[in-house]
């Protein structure tokens, strides 16, 4: 259903969630939610579930999780330029237009999956630890560089 690389990068993000949550379960959830989410939206737009202006959201969505993919690799690859504000503002837009996309789709759950998700990635002092040179998730996010890289240089994100 996923590509090799997609399900690499899931996996570093649940091993990263666990072991900054503490707790496995919770670390379940996120990631569980996540997919759900991505799968529900792929198949609204593969069943051509949207509007014109949810297109539009769509398109605008697409080319912010783009950019997101880049600052987040580009944040680790270039020293000194991480911002856990202006990352965490990237993901809480995503999450708005998320919202919209799926408004007049999902059920009050599915909003409360997405919230469930984005709270977590994009939280300020999960960013700065997963960020930090010195800290104990530094290979975690070299293995998600790698994997969010390729998917980049192969086109999907």
């Amino acid at each position: 259903l996923i590509d090799d690389t997609s399900s690499d990068v899931l996996d570093e993000l649940y091993r990263v969630t666990k072991e900054y949550t503490q707790n496995k379960k919770e670390a379940e959830k996120i990631i569980k939610n996540l997919i759900k989410i991505v799968l529900k939206l792929a198949i609204l737009y593969r069943n051509n579930q949207f509007n014109q202006d949810e297109i539009a959201l769509m398109e605008k969505f697409k080319k912010k999780v783009h950019q997101l993919a880049k600052t987040v690799v580009s944040f680790h690859q270039v020293d000194y330029t991480f911002d856990r504000n202006f990352l965490s503002k990237l993901l809480n837009d995503c999450r708005e237009l998320l919202h919209e996309i799926i408004q007049r789709h999902l059920t009050a759950k599915s909003h409360g999956r997405v919230n469930n998700v984005f709270d977590h990635f994009s939280d300020c002092e999960f960013l700065a630890a997963l960020y930090n040179p010195f800290g104990p998730y530094k290979l975690h996010l070299q293995k998600l560089c790698d994997g969010v890289n390729k998917m980049l240089d192969e086109g999907n994100i």
